[in-house]
């Protein structure tokens, strides 16, 4: 988020499980630049919290009483300023992926990731970039892109505002490159890509560079 007085990462956690918490706060509190600043029990607690504490980052469970952390997730992005969300949970479904990043998340990952990928997806995230766990990113666009389909047009139709540049970066994104990355291949300054990225999100009306991906892959971008 803007405006941080410091390098300090401030963190929400949301889990119905007292001893799941428990455990993210002790792996992420481990690394002197993570601070846990508050704990919800679902997703209606996790919106007030955010509203209320200002993370930066929220690590969402997806199966919670109430709001689930979808609904959570929601809300949260569509916040002035909104928290970066990951979503943290132990199953490992198709559904549950594009849901989230279609409902503004910049990260899924699984409870198994191992601590200290996990405190690395926390800080990756709160730099704006999309950390995806290594079998969720095998699988993600192939399973939903559907080339023929309805949505695919949409896609390309939504692509149609942008120019020649602002396309060939968007293919990049839909890679997983970096803005640095991006800026080597396309003899860029990482400036002048951050404001080609900004510019196609305002455009495309995406959220972040997951959602811009996911688009990018469904309108055929990333084809040979």
């Amino acid at each position: 988020m803007s405006g941080k007085l410091s390098a300090e990462i401030r963190i929400l956690l949301a889990d119905d499980e007292e001893l799941v918490r428990s455990g993210l706060r002790m792996i992420l509190e481990s690394d002197p630049g993570l601070k846990v600043v508050a704990e919800a029990r679902d997703g209606s607690e996790a919106v007030r919290l955010a509203l209320s504490h200002r993370p930066d980052v929220v690590l969402m469970d997806v199966r919670m009483p109430g709001m689930d952390g979808l609904a959570a997730t929601r809300e949260i992005t569509r916040l002035p300023d909104a928290p970066k969300v990951v979503v943290l949970t132990t199953f490992d479904l198709d559904e549950y992926v594009y849901a989230a990043l279609q409902a503004g998340a910049l990260g899924f990952l699984l409870k198994d990731t191992p601590p200290r990928d996990l405190v690395q997806a926390v800080k990756v995230v709160d730099e704006g970039n999309a950390m995806l766990a290594p079998s969720v990113t095998r699988r993600l666009i192939s399973d939903f892109a559907g080339r023929g389909s309805t949505r695919a047009q949409e896609a390309r139709s939504r692509l149609s505002t942008l120019t020649e540049r602002e396309r060939e970066v968007l293919r990049l994104v839909g890679k997983g490159l970096s803005n640095a990355d991006i800026g080597m291949k396309l003899y860029m300054s990482e400036a002048t890509v951050k404001t080609h990225v900004s510019r196609l999100l305002t455009k495309l009306g995406c959220a972040n560079r997951v959602q811009a991906a996911i688009l990018a892959h469904e309108a055929g971008l990333l084809d040979p």
